[in-house]
């Protein structure tokens, strides 16, 4: 255990004369800033601080201490500089070997086109406002935050991580930059999955006018495209919370298995955060924020997963066609002009100097002009399209994870959600010490109900493309909320005893025993997602392995929880074997052996598990075969329809399989390989198997996804996938949590904190959470050190 107090200020000493030879003292004014911070097992960090300022300034100082480089490399993205210092037309920093990645899994823009997106799309002055007229306690972390990144850069220059250290780029933080920092991560589900059309959009400094003629006709296969790879393909989570009624406790039990980015500024960071009296909240930070935005305290634990919910619409405008610069548009025929902002970016050319760029940027009252021409999306003389994105000024979401982690209950929990609708883009998944379990997708939508989506308002629905001639149109108004979004009152929510689940299929599918279809008689908005569609494997093994053991009348406990998620049980493997097997051909002695392989693997996608490479690579490609199951989706039974291979699709599916096999064989690979031997992590030379499959694609609760495909080393390195995973219930004395963030603390290959939970991740072994001042204490690897300024 090791105790220091560092101090930032001067100190005078007086020696040789009498203390009557001094002047009147003058009292020391206290200190702006004083924050304990503490280090446990795996450099968990714990803050505990008078006031949320303080609060700030500790983890600040701390995630500097861990993360520094990422943070100042991120930093340069929001505020729209990183032309200035790596030139226009590179992109990103990306994870290469053991160094930091910055890159965005959201969006993947050019530096030029990054740099104008956040400078253009984002209004700092509108992001003031939201946060003056909302709760001070965000203000003052972000306060604090900035206070206390900028006093680890003064106590550290020149000894940054190798990656940054003398890097110009690295500089000191404002309260602006913060909000333009959590202004990014409202982004993720709308402005940047628009964020080359609103660049494209935008009209260079100096040049002419030049409206484009409509040369196709709109086709939505790009936004569907990303959609899918932000909600399905890139992103994800599993969360599960057991009500009394399936408790072995009685108490409620919480699973959060969030997917998320291991190479960029989506990683989470592990965080205990202590306001005496007011918070006191454990879990993990998402990048820079400051505020836990997965966790527990004493009373709730809850998790987040990426909703299936659109949080943004566009619109088509009609042009007026008096006005040559394209700019005036009419609503019920009546004319107004579009807004506009034109920004610079500094650019870093090959020869050393500096260039500026401009562009000019078009707004009407529902959003930012978008164009991509390829998709029918031209801003002509008579017709502009816009992006309507109502997280584009969401300033509430400190203010959110704030009233989530002071929440006594699932039912104040859900209360915090309708009063500040902060919530960008996910689901919400709570369990409590009463045993109560809540589902709630409080996330902001836009207010477009049902009956717009059935009139003659909507233009396209796969671009969610409305009229925006007409008033009647435009987004509606819940009572309670912020402009245009829907309140959480109308959302859909369920409260239950027994239990609910999600893994980013729709909310209809949150209890597999009560299907959530909405008010009668339109039900939810389309928005929030389709009902009575097929789910994903990943949905539905989540579903599966948890109701075998309800039904057996199990009651659960915390290992039940850790078992579940690591299980790996390949769900494709279960459904689609059986069929295929005794039909495997046994005149082509590649397929047969492939088949005996497959005969014999557990169907599991564990370190020791032979086969698992081999079904890998057969199903990523038979996965695509059309008219594959045998038996159709039932709605009255999502969890278990489809299921089986159609007699039509056996030849298809043994083509995939042979052609899997022969790409084994060519790499040098056993078909019968460990998967271990074959998938795994390397951090400073040291390679670690890991375990765990695909997941929507093949079934696996646990995901990863890695950064290659199928080399002859096997898969290398994770992108994203399995990252903060906790299991939380409660005793008498407070919450017993068990957690895990795989990828460590630190991004610093230096750091102890590096790579030092890998390991228990590849043996499947959970540290317990120390959250008691009594537990924190007798930690064995506890330090602490007291931040003044």
């Amino acid at each position: 255990m090791v105790i220091a107090t560092t101090v930032l200020g001067s100190t005078l000493a007086a020696c040789g004369h009498h203390a009557s030879d001094d002047p009147p003292s003058i009292p020391t004014p206290p200190p702006r800033f004083s924050a304990e911070v503490t280090r446990t097992t795996h450099g968990v960090v714990h803050v505990k601080a008078a006031d949320f300022r303080s609060l700030g300034y500790g983890l600040a100082y701390a995630y500097a201490q861990d993360n520094v480089c990422m943070f100042a490399d991120s930093l340069l993205t929001v505020r729209g500089e990183r032309s200035q210092f790596f030139g226009g037309d590179a992109h990103a920093t990306a994870r290469k070997d053991d160094e930091y990645g910055a890159a965005s899994g959201f969006m993947d823009l050019k530096n030029e086109d990054s740099d104008f997106f956040f400078k253009g799309y984002l209004d700092v002055d509108q992001l003031r406002a939201g946060y003056a007229a909302g709760a001070q306690e965000p203000r003052d972390l972000l306060e604090g935050y900035v206070a206390g990144y900028n006093r680890y850069l003064k106590d550290n220059t020149g000894n940054y991580p190798a990656a940054c250290n003398n890097a110009k780029w690295v500089k000191p933080v404002t309260v602006d930059d913060m909000y333009l920092v959590l202004a990014e991560k409202a982004l993720h589900a709308s402005g940047e999955v628009f964020a080359k059309e609103v660049v494209a959009g935008a009209r260079d400094g100096n040049a002419t006018v030049a409206l484009r003629r409509p040369r196709r006709k709109l086709d939505p296969a790009f936004l569907l495209a990303r959609l899918d790879q932000v909600v399905h393909q890139g992103f994800g989570s599993n969360a599960l919370a057991v009500g009394k009624d399936l408790s072995a406790s009685g108490h409620g039990l919480l699973l959060g298995n969030p997917h998320f980015p291991w190479t960029s500024t989506d990683r989470f960071y592990q965080a205990h955060l202590t306001v005496p009296g007011r918070y006191d909240v454990m879990g993990a930070v998402l990048g820079g924020m400051p505020a836990v935005v997965i966790g527990f305290n004493k009373d709730v634990a809850w998790s987040h997963t990426v909703t299936a919910a659109t949080h943004f619409t566009t619109f088509k405008l009609a042009l007026d066609a008096g006005d040559a610069t394209g700019t005036t548009y009419l609503v019920d025929g009546e004319r107004s002009k579009m807004t506009s902002k034109t920004v610079s970016v500094d650019i870093l050319m090959p020869d050393g100097t500096t260039t500026k760029h401009s562009k000019t940027f078009y707004f009407s009252k529902q959003g930012a002009v978008i164009v991509k021409p390829e998709a029918g999306l031209a801003w002509t003389s008579t017709t502009a399209y816009v992006l309507a994105d109502p997280n584009r000024g969401n300033t509430r979401m400190l203010e959110q994870w704030l009233g989530i982690g002071t929440a006594t209950s699932v039912q104040a929990l859900k209360s915090s959600l309708d009063t500040v609708v902060g919530l960008p883009w996910v689901n919400t998944i709570a369990a409590d010490r009463a045993g109560n379990a809540l589902y709630a997708d409080a996330s902001v939508v836009p207010h477009v109900t049902t009956d717009k989506f059935a009139g003659n308002c909507l233009l396209m629905a796969a671009l969610v493309l409305f009229d925006g001639s007409r008033s009647a149109c435009a987004w509606g108004q819940d009572a309670n909320a912020p402009p245009g979004i829907f309140s959480p009152v109308n959302a859909p929510s369920m409260l239950r005893t027994d239990y609910v689940a999600n893994s980013n299929d729709s909310y209809w599918l949150t209890n597999a025993r009560s299907l959530l279809t909405g008010p009668a008689p339109l039900g939810y908005s389309p928005l929030y997602g389709k009902t009575g569609v097929e789910q994903r494997l990943r949905t539905r093994i989540g579903f599966i392995q948890f109701e075998e053991l309800a039904q057996q009348g199990h009651t659960f406990q915390l290992a039940d929880l850790q078992t579940l998620v690591f299980a790996n049980r390949i769900y494709a493997a279960e459904l689609v074997l059986p069929d295929l097997l005794p039909a495997c051909p046994t005149d082509d002695a590649t397929l047969a052996q492939a088949c005996t392989v497959l005969a014999a693997w557990d169907r599991h996608a564990n370190i020791d598990s032979r086969g698992a490479v081999l079904f890998r690579e057969f199903w990523n490609a038979a996965s695509q075969i059309p008219n594959k199951w045998k038996v159709p989706l039932d709605p009255a039974d999502p969890v278990h329809t489809p299921n089986g291979v159609a007699t039509a699709a056996l030849p298809a599916m043994f083509a995939a399989l042979k052609n899997a096999a022969l790409r084994l064989q060519s790499l040098n690979i056993p078909l019968d390989g460990k998967l271990g031997d074959y998938q795994g992590e390397t951090r400073n030379g040291v390679r670690t198997p890991l375990h765990g499959g695909v997941g929507d694609l093949d079934g696996s609760y646990n995901s990863l996804r890695m950064s290659t495909g199928l080399t002859a080393t096997g898969y290398n390195n994770v992108y994203w996938g399995t990252s903060y995973v906790q299991a939380v219930t409660f005793d008498d004395a407070g919450p017993v949590a068990n957690a895990l963030l795989v990828y460590g603390q630190s991004t610093d290959p230096k750091s102890p904190y590096y790579a030092d939970q890998l390991g228990p991740y590849s043996r499947k072994a959970w540290p317990a959470l120390p959250f008691s001042d009594a537990s924190i204490k007798a930690d064995p690897n506890r330090t602490t050190v007291t931040l003044t300024e």
